[in-house]
């Protein structure tokens, strides 16, 4: 989930350690210290999905790293890939890999965690039919065309036809705790991207019945879900007593949804909540004065974009696309807003990752004159009509993107209205069937330790975060590329060079890169920060009486 990434554990009397770009450490960064034990309550918003091949959303990947464990796990220092389930992960040629699985790990309900778990879970994800989120993962292993098909006329009527297949050709049982994955072409990085939660296992009762498994997952790690998902409300998590790995330090973790930020905030002043992930914009002054020795900060790389609807008439020509670029100032933004806490961004990478860049694209700096001249060649803008700007609710995106209006009308005559009505989920949902009729707010966490995280899953034709619908020919040859690469070092020209085409098409305009600021209550013993996922709930320990 990241290039270079670290966790931060520090004493809840001390002060939060700053993260450096290349990782680093802290006062106490022994995953060991702390008291087990107490009930830690933590913030959520609605997710979306409970189950692995579903889960790529923030809210529903925080529950689901708690329920599942997969393969590998990312070191938090260096950011190696360290084995997790698996006991080994070899290949000669990097386009046969066998997998041997550690024994004695079973699911919530009894069943073995074996190859079987792993061949069916991603079976089930890469099967289209089944419209599961992280099916584009599996989109190296050998025999994915032959489980997707293409639905004939887009929204038409017509369904699309059955696939040839039900399962990948690639995925093959060797033994009961081994098997093999054949991938189209060879590729490095392949151990790397499988710690990622659309490759966590699933229970073949959970397969049998998605649905319930969504609402009750049967999961394999080192907590279960107590009771459903209470939808709205909250998930509450218990210790595994199945799990055979290192125990979670709190004995439940209470998962408290909120429609929006600011009540979630209002719940911690309360004392009702121990842990926020993030805070409101307009808060963090107040939260810093309020909480300065309980509060985490450290530089993040999750990216927040604009996202042009490529689908739409009026953002196909990139000089549209490009003048609305040049239209904003995003330091200004930045500071109003932010508190000058972000990083602007001219590229698509994370600052903070091998390989990344500055200055990618030209169009990222306000340039007025520019931005009505390019727009003038694209034919203008059509009279009377306005610039619909989403974003979802509740999660403190009306003022910026207000801003972000206020300019792009103030640069080029072009009258603006916010839509920023839906929930998360229904958001997404929006997003998926190409429902957005102007420029969309989306951000991205990276899911696994090298840069081509940022680009394939938001820009490669077809891929299920490609909300743009942005497909380039050469940008795909030139993934491709890297992805053959001898190693991800080797990959890093060819990935740099396709980040050079979204730098001139701009199927999203690059607003910033966050910083981590989360906080936490008297009741934490010691706060744990992971790169890859963010705040550790099960490593977060309470202060025990």
């Amino acid at each position: 989930m990241r290039g270079k990434f670290l966790k931060v554990a520090v004493a809840a009397t001390a002060t939060a350690m700053l993260a450096t770009a290349c990782g680093g450490g802290s006062d106490n960064n022994d995953d060991t210290g702390g008291q087990a034990g107490g009930t830690l309550r933590v913030y959520a918003s609605e997710p979306a999905f409970l189950t692995p091949s579903g889960a790529d959303d923030e809210p529903s990947l925080y529950v689901v790293r708690q329920l599942y464990r997969g393969l590998v796990k990312y070191n938090a220092e260096t950011s190696a890939v360290e084995n997790d389930l698996a006991e080994s992960i070899e290949s000669d040629d990097q386009k046969l890999w066998t997998i041997k699985i550690k024994s004695g790990y079973t699911f919530d309900n009894g069943e073995p965690v074996n190859a079987d778990a792993f061949i069916r879970s991603w079976n089930y994800a890469a099967y289209s039919p089944n419209a599961q989120n992280n099916g584009y993962f599996m989109k190296r292993i050998a025999g994915i065309k032959d489980v997707q098909s293409v639905d004939p006329d887009g929204d038409g009527p017509q369904k699309a036809p059955e696939p040839k297949a039900k399962e990948l050709s690639g995925l093959k049982k060797v033994d009961d705790l081994t098997f093999t994955v054949e991938l189209d072409a060879a590729f490095s990085g392949f151990p790397t991207t499988i710690g990622y939660p659309g490759f966590f296992p699933m229970a073949q009762a959970c397969v049998d019945d998605i649905a319930a498994c969504n609402e009750k997952p049967i999961g394999n790690g080192p907590y279960k879900i107590d009771g459903t998902w209470q939808h709205n409300v909250q998930i509450n998590v218990v210790r595994s007593d199945s799990w055979n790995g290192d125990a979670g330090k709190p004995d439940r973790i209470e998962f408290r949804i909120f429609a929006d930020v600011d009540a979630g905030y209002a719940a911690f002043q309360a004392g009702e909540l121990d842990v926020m992930y993030t805070l409101p914009p307009a808060r963090y002054k107040e939260a810093k004065a309020t909480y300065a020795d309980r509060i985490h900060e450290q530089p993040g790389n999750s990216f927040t974009y604009v996202g042009m609807p490529l689908y739409q008439d009026e953002f196909k020509d990139k000089r549209v696309r490009q003048a609305l670029s040049l239209s904003i100032d995003r330091q200004s933004i930045i500071d109003a807003v932010f508190d000058g806490r972000f990083t602007p961004a001219s590229g698509f990478v994370a600052p903070t990752f091998e390989g990344a860049r500055n200055d990618v694209t030209p169009y990222a700096k306000k340039d007025v004159e520019k931005a009505k001249q390019l727009l003038a060649e694209a034919g203008g803008w059509p009279a009377g009509k306005k610039l619909t700007l989403w974003a979802n609710a509740g999660a403190g995106h009306d003022q910026w993107l207000q801003a972000v209006g206020d300019q792009i009308k103030e640069a080029l005559g072009i009258d603006y209205e916010l839509r920023v009505n839906l929930q998360f989920p229904e958001y997404l949902e929006t997003a998926d069937q190409k429902k957005f009729t102007g420029p969309f707010r989306l951000g991205w966490g990276p899911d696994y330790p090298f840069l081509e995280t940022y680009l394939y899953p938001l820009y490669g034709t077809d891929a299920g975060s490609n909300n743009s619908k942005f497909t380039n020919a050469e940008f795909d040859a030139l993934l491709k590329e890297g992805d053959s690469a001898d190693s991800i070092q080797a990959a890093i020209p060819s990935y740099q060079k396709a980040e050079d085409i979204l730098g001139e098409e701009l199927p999203v305009i690059p607003m910033w890169f966050s910083k981590v600021a989360a906080v936490y209550s008297e009741n934490v013993d010691q706060f744990v920060w992971n790169g890859v996922n963010g705040a550790d709930y099960a490593a977060i320990s309470l202060k025990q009486n």
